[in-house]
């Protein structure tokens, strides 16, 4: 039977930057592709206003205050009342804070299925005050008490839920599409970068994905270690989400080091080929969900270096891989001590992209949530606690 899903939460697609933007992208993509029709809800800064379709998505732009703290509620409420309008099958807030609304549907339209993911314990997220952290909160609570069913994407979430509200949620991770084959054409006209010359990280520039440990860390390493690592380049892809004085504190740190370069924001093939080329890929956040660049970077083949918080380790379990969350010279010691081991970096790539083609793939994830679809209203399976 064709199912009406309408999204909620995300800024839009496709996906420019955002891992839940990247998640509701390939979702939506792989419903569609199962014959089932997908509105996205998405933001005009975010997702150009002339474009209406995508790939089969119907695209739908509503209104938004762009501030820091009211972008994502206002339009997450003013997409819930559209949605409600339309009368879709299936509400799905993608996220704590938009799940703040999703009580709406279920008492004024209780005929609509609501279902919510937790991508990510955002309270923790250094940008935030008080009040913000506060209502994040609640916003995890609402999402577990709220919607039919509630998904979260790592076994941490899955477990976090578990203890703190009793609700035994549906664990379906992220994922990443297999890696297409990619040259080097484009970043070395664009910035000349070589092959196998630089590491590489791929974030928002906001203050805990670690952006700042990774500059010290790189800097320091030269300093100390100049001769494994002095023909290589850190390069840092991403920009400021309201986040502008940490980006400018950011370049600072890097002023007058050849050796760092901001990329920006990239996307399609330049991007394909900044993740194929790359050494080692380094995530430092000190909080996430289930990271997709992590997964995308694993897709390539490459070895990932990761700060040790249970979201990592649930992808990468191999702890030379690993380094004290938010410790500077413990990942100055592994930059180094990696650096210096070729044979182990290919050996953790291979080894990477074969986990992510077997546990990670979309299609796979798309068939997990319509079962999810189709069952809420009377689930037969319940979990106990995942090991994570």
């Amino acid at each position: 039977m064709t199912m009406k899903v309408a999204m909620i939460g995300q800024k839009g697609i496709p996906a420019v930057y955002g891992g839940i933007e990247r998640h509701a992208e390939e979702l939506a993509l792989e419903l569609v592709k199962k014959g089932h029709r997908v509105t996205v809800y998405a933001r005009e800064w975010y997702t150009p206003k002339n474009l209406q379709t995508y790939k089969g998505v119907e695209i739908i732009h509503t209104p938004t205050i762009r501030t820091k703290h009211l972008d994502a509620i206002a339009h997450s409420f003013f997409s819930t009342i559209h949605a409600m309008i339309k009368k879709n099958d299936i509400i799905h807030f993608h996220g704590v804070g938009p799940s703040l609304l999703s009580w709406i549907p279920r008492i004024f339209a209780p005929k609509i299925k609501v279902i919510a993911t937790v991508h990510c314990l955002d309270r923790y997220h250094q940008k935030w005050g008080w009040f913000a952290r506060t209502m994040l909160r609640f916003g995890e609570w609402a999402a577990c008490k709220f919607p039919r069913e509630t998904i979260s994407v790592s076994k941490t979430i899955y477990n976090y839920c578990l203890n703190e509200f009793q609700k035994q949620t549906n664990y379906i991770p992220n994922g990443v599409r297999r890696a297409e084959k990619a040259g080097s054409v484009l970043i070395e006209d664009k910035w000349e970068l070589e092959a196998q010359k630089y590491i590489l990280m791929i974030s928002r520039l906001i203050k805990h994905k670690g952006a700042h440990y990774l500059i010290s860390a790189w800097q320091r390493a030269r300093q100390q270690n100049p001769e494994i690592i002095k023909d290589c380049k850190l390069v840092i892809v991403g920009g400021a989400n309201f986040t502008d004085e940490y980006v400018n504190n950011l370049r600072e740190m890097a002023r007058g080091d050849k050796s760092i370069l901001f990329t920006g924001w990239q996307s399609g093939r330049v991007l394909d080929e900044l993740y194929a080329n790359a050494k080692l890929f380094v995530h430092p956040s000190e909080n996430e969900g289930l990271p997709i660049t992590v997964l995308q970077a694993m897709s390539h083949g490459k070895p990932v270096l990761v700060s040790d918080i249970p979201e990592h380790k649930e992808i990468i379990s191999d702890s030379r891989f690993w380094f004290s969350n938010a410790k500077v010279k413990s990942l100055t010691e592994k930059l180094v001590e990696l650096m210096s081991d070729e044979r182990l970096l290919e050996s953790a790539g291979s080894k990477n992209k074969i986990n992510v083609e077997k546990n990670y793939s979309w299609e796979d994830i798309a068939d997990q949530t319509l079962s999810v679809y189709e069952d809420t209203e009377n689930m037969a399976i319940k979990y106990q606690p995942i090991e994570a």
